[in-house]
């Protein structure tokens, strides 16, 4: 396999793979990620869910890709997502290899363990922007506005229960059976778990400070695929 040139292989056939994908990604196949803004790297993940919501997504020569980040990775983007099956981000984002660093864990509850990896992959391997990413029907929100306990479950319902008190708005049935309450848990999960970021970690504090990284919230609709990002959260 002959060596990247500038982000390019010189094969004929790897180029083009190689030039559309910069294009797809990039808006222009030259703009390298370490000169990449946070919003711009937040403009690449709307688009890739707009692909994906229309099922436009592109066809990736995976093992290419695999040969072109093999000896480093270069995320544009840090993701904490929940564990759910159905909401891969890579996926509902049509992004490929060495795209997304992804962190998941139920409810995308911000561990000491996951903002030790986002602080990683921001000041080390160069992400540019902290996505934290809800969904429609998450158990384990729903799981908090039930007030479960058992097991280690319990352990990752303790980090989502401060949300279930923000939410405010709901005088009666505040349980899973009430849908607009788990909705609005869901969201402000997503707020904690930002501000819980925030709070814990001098380097990503440093970094959105510095503008080197910028950090915003979303909820992803199961029903639909489209994935909602939250001006409120918005640190760009």
């Amino acid at each position: 396999m002959p060596a990247p040139v500038a982000g390019f292989f010189i094969e004929s056939g790897i180029i083009c793979l190689v030039i559309k994908r910069e294009i797809r990604m990039y808006k222009h196949p030259l703009l390298n990620r370490d000169k990449m803004s946070p919003q711009e790297a937040l403009d690449i993940l709307i688009e890739g869910n707009h692909r994906f919501t229309n099922s436009l997504t592109v066809n990736k020569d995976m093992m290419s890709l695999v040969s072109i980040t093999k000896d480093r990775q270069h995320p544009f983007a840090s993701v904490l997502s929940c564990s759910d099956s159905r909401a891969p981000v890579e996926m509902l984002f049509d992004q490929a290899l060495g795209d997304i660093f992804s962190v998941r864990l139920a409810g995308n509850i911000a561990s000491d363990k996951v903002i030790g990896s986002l602080e990683f992959s921001s000041k080390y391997l160069g992400s540019k922007l902290i996505v934290v990413l809800g969904h429609t029907d998450c158990g384990a929100v729903k799981a908090a506005c039930d007030n479960f306990r058992e097991g280690h479950i319990g352990e990752i319902i303790n980090l989502i229960r401060p949300a279930v008190r923000l939410e405010k708005t709901t005088a009666n049935e505040r349980d899973s059976s009430n849908t607009r309450f788990v909705d609005n848990v869901c969201a402000l999960n997503v707020q904690v778990q930002i501000n819980e970021i925030i709070h814990s970690s001098d380097i990503i504090q440093d970094m959105l400070a510095a503008k080197q990284i910028g950090m915003v919230g979303g909820i992803y609709n199961l029903a639909t695929g489209e994935v909602r990002f939250l001006p409120e959260t918005y640190t760009l």
